[in-house]
This record gives structure tokens, sequence and C-alpha cells, in this order.
């Protein structure tokens, strides 16, 4: 077997493994009197916060992408990731975007895993909002938020997905593994969700 073919054959074997020891790196939120307790922050913070949590997602997928085999992807939870769905519903988180854009021109999949139950408005909002969609995972019915985006990461790997990148803003995002690296986003102790 040759030396590309085995990494290869190695890189399919792990993404099948639940990695529970990838935890997402988390930026310090700014700490300001609307964080500290008496609900979520200003919009300006928030976006400085958001800066900060996603800056280190485009070196990290620079390297990434060098390393090719599989089909190489990101994922993105929907609200207050993708979209600012507190502060202007269904207008693009600009940080976000700019990743999710940078690796639709890279090759990488642009996938969406959501608490949500609907895929078809979902679908629409990020489009009009720019996101390139390439796939969306929506929870079932019964499920548990933690439950649903755990199968859907799951599936998504079953799928011949490598996720590089899972994004999100609650730590629902992170458990149950199936991608390589997270970012979190802040929400504020569950006041911005």
């Amino acid at each position: 077997m040759s030396v590309r073919k085995f990494r290869i054959a190695a890189l399919a074997v792990l993404t099948a493994v639940v990695l529970p020891a990838a935890t997402p790196a988390v930026a310090a939120p700014a700490r300001t009197a609307a964080a500290s307790g008496r609900g979520a922050p200003d919009y300006r913070t928030w976006q400085a916060d958001v800066k900060e949590a996603v800056a280190p997602a485009l070196p990290w997928l620079r390297g990434r992408s060098a390393e090719r085999g599989g089909k190489q992807a990101i994922v993105l939870d929907i609200d207050n990731t993708a979209l600012e769905t507190y502060y202007h519903p269904g207008q693009a988180d600009k940080p976000v975007l700019e990743v999710a854009e940078w690796a639709h021109r890279h090759h990488m999949a642009v996938l969406f895993v959501t608490a949500r139950t609907s895929s078809s408005s979902a679908r629409q909002e990020l489009q009009d909002a720019g996101y390139p969609v390439d796939a969306i995972c929506t929870r079932e019915h019964g499920e548990s938020k933690e439950e649903g985006k755990a199968r859907c990461r799951k599936e998504l790997t079953r799928d011949g997905y490598v996720i590089t990148a899972n994004i999100g803003n609650r730590s629902t995002d992170f458990i149950g593994g199936y991608y390589e690296k997270g970012f979190k986003l802040p929400d504020y102790d569950g006041r911005l969700s």
C-alpha cells in the first residue's frame, strides 16, 4: 500500500471514531455589565467576541486544506452562530460567513447542524444571508439538542465528510465528537442561545 493510500485510509478510520477529547477553542468573552448577568451584551461587544473566537479557525483550515484526502468540511450551527438571530434575524454573522466563504473557495463543504426541526426554511434563510449550503442536518422530533447534533455529525461523517472545524455557540454544539477541532462562540452563560 502506498504511503498516500495509507494516509487516506488512516484518516478515514480516524474520522469514523468519536473524538471525545476534541474540545472547542473558547475565546474569553468581554466582561460588560450585560455579559455579567443583566442579559446579552450589546452588538459591538458580541461581534468583538465572535471575531476573537473564530480568529484561529482560518489558520487551522489553511493547514488542513493543504492536507488532501477525504471530503473536507466545516460544520456551522445556525442561530447566533451563522446568523445573527438575536440581534438581526436573518442576517449573516459576518466573521462566521467569512470562514464559510473561505472554506467554500478552497473546496471544503459547508454543512449546517442545527437544533431546528425544519431544513427547508433554514436553507432559504442561510442562502438569503449569503452562505454556501452543501447540506443541513436538523434535529428529529423527540431528540434533545445534544443528541440531534451528535447524530448529525456522525451521519455526515458516515457520508464521507471529514469535519475539520465545528463552529457553534452552545455546549450542545460540541458534545459527542465527530469533528477535529471546535471553535466556540460566546453564549454568555446561555443568555445568547
